[in-house]
């Protein structure tokens, strides 16, 4: 019974699915580095699946554009469930996470242009536009009652609308080849997935078995994949009640365990297995590591707080309850953490390229560190406005 007790608040707490991260991408990162290092590559190369419908691709492949259609999904719910009941749900305390989100992702985008317009990284401003829900609220978890509860709620709701911004990010500018006639099947599938909605259908194997199939279409449309796991979701029933669990809110919490604990692990092994070459220190201070590092550590701050600002004066949106700008300014920093996303769109933006993929990951891992570590200090050493009695750990949503 101690066992288990011990093992529940580990799966059930909101800092385990980072810390847990966190080791995996240490793993990987020593993996990488040791005599197995090329084995697991070759893991990873292994092929898998069948040719018969075109489904036979690398392990990495499997889990890039399938594991992480599951993730999608998961914040796809998030997205929704936020927006039809949660801290979304109203203009005015869904203004100031979506303004703030808006200025955290247009800031590093623009920092990371000025370094790399008119060079060969150029099409890799959407790296620094990121911000990782689970290290981020892992961190500021860890801060306890230190930190007001508001500043992490406004976290987590600037995380998921970073989130949507990303994938919308995802599926306008890093898709290859459109094939319509897949592209028209995956309209059809979503045709029949609104239309189990409005019969009010709350089974979810009736969802998830046509979004299978919408996964495929959209894999082979050119529209990346993952997107599959947003659309699924939007069609999830659900509810105003607070009584009575919705399908919704039932699949969430069935995919928290599986993806925090199975699919990003499995994410953070397979993407940060970056071998450590001559020059890559000296990579950071390229235009293309600065770009990316002055975006994550430097841009995402600015930007969330740049807008939250004239947001606030302009009369439009609040600060958080019992916050601070001095709050902002640390969760502007967390916020900086792009590690899950930025390396997601690290790979898309130079797809076949494993050496600049390699010097994208080094560089979102140094600027993620470093986010992390000013944000954690920043928000530790700064009080409260008032007394905040429901500061609280929240649930790391993805």
């Amino acid at each position: 019974m101690i066992l288990t007790k011990y093992f529940n608040r580990f799966f059930n707490s909101s800092q385990s699915s980072g810390i847990l991260l966190m080791i995996c991408v240490f793993a990987s990162l020593l993996i990488a580095n040791s005599s197995l290092g090329e084995s697991f590559q070759n893991l990873l190369d292994r092929q898998l699946g069948t040719d018969f419908f075109h489904l036979k691709y690398p392990l990495s492949i499997w889990i890039n554009d399938g594991l992480m259609a599951i993730f999608f999904l998961l914040v796809g719910l998030e997205i929704k469930r936020e927006i039809v009941e949660g801290e979304l749900s109203t203009f005015r305390s869904a203004s100031l996470p979506v303004i703030a989100a808006l200025g955290g992702m247009l800031v590093p985008a623009l920092i990371y242009t000025v370094f790399n317009s008119g060079t060969p990284y150029a099409k890799g401003w959407g790296i620094p536009m990121a911000t990782d829900i689970a290290f981020s609220l892992a961190i500021v978890s860890m801060l306890g009652n230190k930190v007001p509860a508001s500043i992490k709620i406004f976290l987590a709701a600037l995380a998921i609308a970073d989130d949507l911004g990303a994938i919308a990010v995802i599926a306008f500018f890093y898709t290859g080849t459109i094939h319509w006639s897949y592209l028209a099947g995956a309209a059809a599938i979503m045709l029949v997935l609104v239309l189990l909605n409005v019969l009010n259908v709350k089974k979810h194997i009736f969802y998830l078995l046509p979004g299978m199939v919408l996964w495929y279409c959209m894999h082979h449309s050119g529209i990346h994949a993952t997107i599959a796991g947003v659309l699924l979701a939007f069609t999830i029933p659900t509810n105003f009640s607070e009584t009575e669990i919705s399908p919704l809110e039932k699949l969430e919490q069935r995919l928290h365990l599986p993806v925090n604990f199975l699919i990003m692990p499995l994410f953070a092994l397979a993407n940060t297995n970056i071998l450590f070459r001559e020059g890559m220190v000296d990579g950071l201070f390229s235009s293309f590591g600065m770009g990316i590092i002055m975006g994550l550590v430097f841009g995402k701050v600015i930007g969330i707080n740049l807008f939250s600002f004239i947001a606030v004066k302009a009369g439009i949106s609040g600060l958080p309850t019992y916050s601070r700008w001095h709050h902002m300014i640390g969760a502007g920093f967390l916020a900086g953490i792009g590690f899950t996303m930025s390396v997601f769109i690290a790979i898309l933006s130079f797809k076949g390229n494993e050496d600049i993929q390699s010097e994208a990951k080094f560089a979102i891992l140094v600027a993620s560190v470093s986010s992390g570590i000013i944000g954690y200090i920043l928000l530790r050493r700064t009080p409260s406005k008032h007394q905040d009695p429901a500061s609280s750990g929240i649930s790391s949503g993805n």
